[in-house]
């Protein structure tokens, strides 16, 4: 094979976790050593970051190693969010003649915004995570962003952003910046109320609630309700603003990314390795104990080899540029370009 994945946990964290993921993957692959591995290890390694780093190039034997530090890890054989933990994804060595690759960034940032410089030109995919260290070509970054091109490969994207719509269009009325009092002739929490399903008027799910500015943009997230009937967000709008209300909820979450995921794999022809980048605010925590977006990757890719991460925001790449999101999942599933 010209990938393999491998997960390690332990009570402890230490550098050899690294390389017990490291090996265990090139196992899986066949493989004496590895051209590049991508490494992502639990934040328990926040301080031991660089020794793990290389160790995993030492285990790997190339130097081409890639990550960050994350609030949990998983692969196609499971997740592990409550202990230390390292996953790796090795790939073969390049052959004599790269067939270049498809222009997409791997990108992993530790700053609690997208870095300016990643918000337009090349297309970027990768995962946010606050404070996160995160490393390249076997170093550490010192502005804790790190990136990489995948030579010989080709990414196809699958992005669910795990909202559902409550109801049709509004137009925002009145607000004022972050607070939001109006829209179609309605208070905001009225407004609000009116979408919910009966069960929830009383005492809204804020946790899962957001308000969505366009289709296929992240939601904004619902902060406080005040006793004037007014909203507080998590970002500024304006009079004018064409918004609609959306609830996380599971099974429509868990349908959305199976669809996302039939759509850009073909089952005839699967991927020959995949990366994928979550939120810590689903996966098992959203789906009360199981990963399901996990399994809808291994209902569709049986035992292709996946590698994944969930961190704070979740790096996707768009028509209008490079976009930040919340609460979504990315799964990227790559085939090679050489002939």
């Amino acid at each position: 094979m010209s990938a393999g994945s491998g997960l390690a946990s332990a009570a402890q964290a230490s550098p050899a976790l690294a390389a017990a993921a490291v090996e265990t993957a090139l196992a899986a692959a066949g493989l004496p050593r590895a051209g590049q591995v991508l490494l992502f290890l639990t934040r328990d390694f926040d301080r031991q970051a660089r020794a793990a780093v290389v160790a995993a190039a030492r285990a790997g034997g190339t130097l081409q190693v890639a990550g960050c530090t994350a609030s949990g890890l998983f692969t196609e054989a499971g997740w592990s969010l409550d202990q230390p933990a390292a996953a790796a994804l090795v790939l073969a060595p390049a052959a004599a003649s790269p067939a270049g690759d498809d222009g997409l960034h791997l990108c992993f940032t530790g700053h609690a915004r997208l870095p300016y410089g990643w918000q337009s030109g090349s297309r970027r995919a990768g995962l946010q995570e606050s404070d996160a260290v995160a490393w390249s070509a076997g170093r550490v970054a010192a502005d804790s962003c790190a990136e990489i091109v995948l030579p010989g490969w080709r990414a196809r994207p699958a992005h669910a952003p795990g909202l559902h719509p409550l109801g049709g269009d509004l137009t925002v009325d009145a607000c004022d910046a972050y607070e939001l009092r109006q829209v179609d002739g309605v208070d905001a929490l009225d407004s609000l109320r009116a979408a919910l399903p009966a069960e929830w008027r009383r005492a809204p799910p804020w946790h899962r609630l957001a308000l969505l500015r366009s289709p296929g943009r992240s939601g904004i997230a619902i902060l406080s309700a005040g006793a004037d009937g007014s909203l507080t967000l998590g970002e500024a709008l304006s009079a004018g603003d064409t918004v609609r209300w959306a609830l996380r909820d599971p099974a429509a979450a868990e349908r959305e990314m199976r669809d996302t995921l039939a759509a850009a794999v073909d089952a005839g022809r699967p991927p020959e390795f995949a990366l994928s980048f979550s939120c810590i605010g689903r996966g098992p925590l959203f789906y009360g104990g199981e990963d399901r977006d996990l399994q809808a990757f291994r209902d569709r890719c049986p035992g292709v080899p996946l590698l994944g991460a969930y961190g704070t925001g979740q790096i996707v790449p768009g028509p209008d540029g490079n976009l930040m999101y919340h609460n979504s999942t990315l799964t990227l599933s790559y085939e090679s370009l050489h002939v």
